[in-house]
């Protein structure tokens, strides 16, 4: 029997086919390795890959073998100490293989408890975003097919008659006339000017004054025979067709960074708008984002500033959600944008205002939005604005509230509220 040892190195991506079979046949091995590699990192750290590990009880498979029975001949490369002939006892109790799991315990020898194995960024990304989903964003089962519209595109030559641009057709005809008459032009005042010196002399130029009259009198004609439009000239409209989004989306991300929100509690708001912020590019292609960031006043900036200033100052929240109220106004019209908004807030404000923010929420911003989620970070009781949330939340389908005590409980609670929902057409 001849034994190959194949030493070619492997070739990038040689062995994608058979990697890809493997993420799907242990596809719950892995969701449950990259879950627990969660625990053990930072959620800024979230779009890397991952080194996993999965028992190697589950990835063991049936296979074909050799049964111990029968008379069997061998050859054995580099052999010194048989030559054919010789009998070898054969083992006692079938033989101890390695990897059975059956032998006594023993000083030499190794073995291998988990299987380890590297995700890609990509990899790593696919899992732990697998069952994640913005709830009720309309037209999702169209993502795929593209919309054209029709959009204007200039001008082109050639056309149909209902397309044509009268303006562009009788302006270019316009400058082929000048363009054409104007060497023409200058000949006839010439001959004109020849002749009328010729008639003012006092010799005998009549044969002169005959050739400058058939010299005029052709070029008059030559002017006459320019076409006042030619098919040269005619332009048409052009209209191409462009690709038209199915869905559109916007995200607005609502953070308090008042005197009450300490470093811990805004590292846990930064940490959860990351998480979102990571999930929104990954999984939808066409969707905006906008940042406000609110004390006392709110500003909307971009996404340095969102998670990098320092400023401060009191609590005053329905500035956020004016601010938003107005930013939705201006750009973003209901009727041809998915809007979602996520809050996050120690819900420390003045009693009057979160009453002005129940109210602004409930009539101005829930009827526009597809999905508003509020989230309070704080480790004891709710505060106030968590309580006015409260009492619109009952029978608002579009409106969800979590708490958030300590770090570990980011992840659960943006699983939560972003999970996929059964039984709704997203």
């Amino acid at each position: 029997m001849a034994h190959i040892i194949d030493r070619r190195l492997n070739g990038k991506n040689k062995s994608a086919v058979n990697r890809e079979r493997f993420l799907r046949r242990f596809k719950a091995q892995i969701k449950e390795a990259v879950a627990r590699a969660v625990k053990g990192r930072s959620i800024t750290d979230i779009d890397s890959g991952e080194s996993v590990s999965i028992p190697v009880k589950d990835t063991s498979e049936p296979a074909f073998h050799h049964g111990k029975g029968g008379v069997w001949e061998h050859v054995h490369p580099g052999n010194e100490e048989f030559v054919k002939g010789d009998r070898i006892p054969r083992p006692q109790g079938g033989g101890g293989g390695g990897g059975s799991g059956q032998g006594k315990a023993s000083q030499d020898g190794q073995g291998e408890d988990a299987f380890a194995f590297e995700l890609s960024r990509e990899e790593f990304m696919d899992v732990f975003f697998d069952d994640l989903a913005l709830p009720n964003l309309v037209k999702t089962q169209l993502s795929g097919i593209i919309e054209m519209k029709t959009v204007r595109a200039g001008f082109t030559n050639d056309g149909t008659p209902a397309n044509i641009n009268i303006v562009r057709s009788l302006r270019g005809a316009m400058g082929r006339r000048i363009a054409m008459a104007a060497p023409m032009l200058a000949s006839l005042n010439e001959a004109e000017e020849e002749l009328d010196s010729l008639l003012e002399s006092d010799a005998d130029t009549e044969l002169a004054e005959r050739e400058r009259r058939r010299r005029i009198h052709l070029l008059r004609e030559r002017l006459s025979a320019i076409p006042f439009i030619d098919p040269f000239d005619l332009r048409y409209n052009n209209r191409v067709k462009q690709p038209k989004p199915t869905s559109q989306a916007v995200m607005f991300c609502l953070m308090d960074v008042s005197g009450s929100m300490d470093e811990q509690k805004k590292d846990m708001a930064k940490r959860f708008f990351i998480l979102l912020y990571l999930f929104l590019q990954r999984a939808y292609d066409r969707i905006e984002l906008v940042f406000i960031r609110h004390h006392t006043s709110a500003v909307e900036v971009n996404e340095h500033d969102f998670f990098h200033s320092r400023e401060s100052g009191g609590t005053v929240v329905s500035s956020a959600l004016n601010l938003m109220k107005e930013v939705v106004h201006k750009r973003y019209a209901s009727s041809e944008w998915n809007i979602y908004a996520a809050q996050a807030s120690d819900g420390d404000n003045w009693d009057s205002d979160s009453a002005n923010c129940a109210r602004i929420l409930e009539e101005a911003l829930l009827p526009v939005c597809q999905y508003y989620a509020y989230i309070e970070i704080t480790e004891g009781e709710p505060q106030n604005l968590w309580y006015e949330y409260l009492r619109i939340c009952e029978g608002k389908r579009n409106f969800a509230m979590q708490k958030i005590r300590d770090a570990s409980d980011i992840y659960p609670v943006f699983r939560e509220l972003f999970k996929k929902q059964q039984g709704v057409n997203k």
